[in-house]
């Protein structure tokens, strides 16, 4: 039986594959592979949600995204504008109805991405009226105008959780990339409010958004990896005392800090093995390309350049592009250079496993120095901890549990969920951990004994931040 919780995830999960693939279709014909790409990955959304219910209902009402009468903000980057798009069409619900079929969400997509000139006199004279007005109707697809009942308690609120933000954002980043790739430059509104997102999030829920960063999917790990890298860029900088605009900068500059690799063919970027002297040449052209995109850019800050060709170069000189040497490196560069690192070697690769995090850790700190500025990691370590956010772990006292704050700024915070005996919790207990006190009489300390692999409890370390 799937909880709403699940239920809610899949209806998010469709909107970003909706946006998606109406983004693609916009950039491109429905003939274009990109878009037969995004079509079917919509259509495994869609069919996965109608294993429970015979029909999926998202809606355009007052501003918000809805499903199953709550809000979504299921595409962060896009939201306000996919509203208002589907709205100026006069579309404010979209019902898929099980057995859609890959050429009727074909035939939807172009639709809607690409409307005709009657459409769109269609719409335009229809606004204002309570009728019932289809845009589209196909056999098993239907989108547009049904009146709402949008008063208070009835699609109003407008709460979202954080699991939802990083998801909205990895999708953002998504069409980031792909904009670029097509287009030559990113989209910087897209990026911008984007960014703006997950910036209130690290501000107002910085070690959640940090646990979410370890929360992704071996095929996501480009969009994941530039989300990632920009959450925890913005919690270091944050550290220091960075807000507000600078800290959007930062972190939109680190967002963006690969997105020269667009320019690197898939073969070469993607290669399971050893790279070639040639290969690695080519990969290593990124940092210039990342550069000339983004100053060809004028609505991304210049900060945003600056980190995309420095984020290779080291202190002592060595790094790439060869032969460049600056001192001192952007402070910037230097937190996404971090942050980078780190998620690279904790991600699982094509080429690579996952480094457990006490191991990557230890490299960072053998590093400072010559790689990175000793007192910056020193900071990193602090605020990470050596169990992060979203770590599963067994206690001294056999219990096990989440942790939900590692930083050094107090004791650690453990959200324990299994008993010593092995027993759910139906309630899960905060608990804090042992940093060198002396116990009470007669008590052991409790302290982290060992991480643990999240798949063999089947659950999500997610769900409990």
């Amino acid at each position: 039986m799937m909880d709403r919780g699940q239920r809610m995830q899949h209806y998010a999960d469709i909107v970003q594959r909706m946006s998606g693939a109406l983004r693609a279709a916009s950039l491109y014909s429905t003939a274009h592979p990109s878009v037969g790409e995004h079509v079917r990955a919509l259509l495994e959304a869609v069919q996965r949600l109608h294993r429970i219910e015979a029909s999926v209902l998202v809606g355009f009402i007052g501003g918000e995204v809805i499903a199953d009468d709550t809000p979504l903000l299921a595409v962060t980057a896009y939201r306000t504008e996919l509203i208002r798009y589907m709205q100026a069409l006069g579309i404010n619900r979209v019902l898929f109805d099980r057995g859609v079929t890959l050429d009727e969400l074909t035939e939807f997509v172009r639709a809607v991405s690409q409307p005709s000139p009657a459409a769109l006199r269609a719409a335009q004279g229809e606004q204002g009226h309570e009728a019932d007005v289809d845009f589209i109707r196909l056999a098993h697809v239907r989108a547009g105008r049904i009146p709402v009942d949008t008063s208070e308690g009835n699609w109003g609120s407008s709460a979202v959780t954080m699991k939802q933000v990083y998801s909205g954002s990895v999708e953002a980043a998504r069409m980031v990339w792909e904009s670029t790739r097509a287009e030559g430059r990113p989209d910087a509104p897209a990026a911008h409010e984007a960014v703006a997102h997950l910036a209130e999030a690290v501000e107002t829920s910085r070690a959640t958004m940090i646990g979410l960063t370890g929360m992704k999917a071996h095929d996501e790990y480009t969009f994941t990896h530039m989300v990632n890298v920009s959450i925890l860029t913005m919690a270091q900088a944050r550290t220091l005392g960075i807000e507000g605009q600078a800290l959007r900068a930062v972190g939109l500059a680190a967002m963006l800090h690969d997105i020269g690799k667009v320019r690197t063919p898939l073969d070469v970027l993607n290669k399971p093995g050893a790279l070639t002297p040639e290969e690695r040449a080519i990969i290593r052209r990124h940092p210039v390309d990342g550069a000339s995109i983004l100053r060809a850019s004028p609505d991304l800050p210049r900060l945003a350049a600056v980190v995309a060709f420095e984020h290779h170069l080291r202190a002592d000189g060595t790094g790439y592009p060869a032969g460049v040497e600056r001192t001192p490196i952007n402070v910037g560069t230097e937190l996404c250079a971090i942050a980078d690192a780190y998620d690279a070697m904790r991600s699982t690769r094509v080429y690579q496993p996952a480094t457990p995090a006490a191991r990557i850790m230890e490299i960072m700190v053998n590093n400072t120095g010559w790689q990175f500025d000793r007192h910056l990691v020193r900071r990193f370590i602090h605020l990470m901890g050596v169990y992060p956010p979203a770590t599963l772990v067994r206690l001294t006292d056999g219990s096990v549990g989440i942790v939900v704050d590692a930083s050094g700024n107090g004791p650690g915070v453990v959200k324990v969920i299994l008993a010593p005996d092995g027993a759910r919790l139906d309630v899960p207990v905060l608990k804090r951990l042992d940093r060198g006190e002396e116990p009470e009489p007669g008590t052991r300390p409790l302290a982290i004994d060992a991480p643990l692999d999240p798949a063999l409890f089947d659950l999500d370390p997610a769900d409990y931040l």
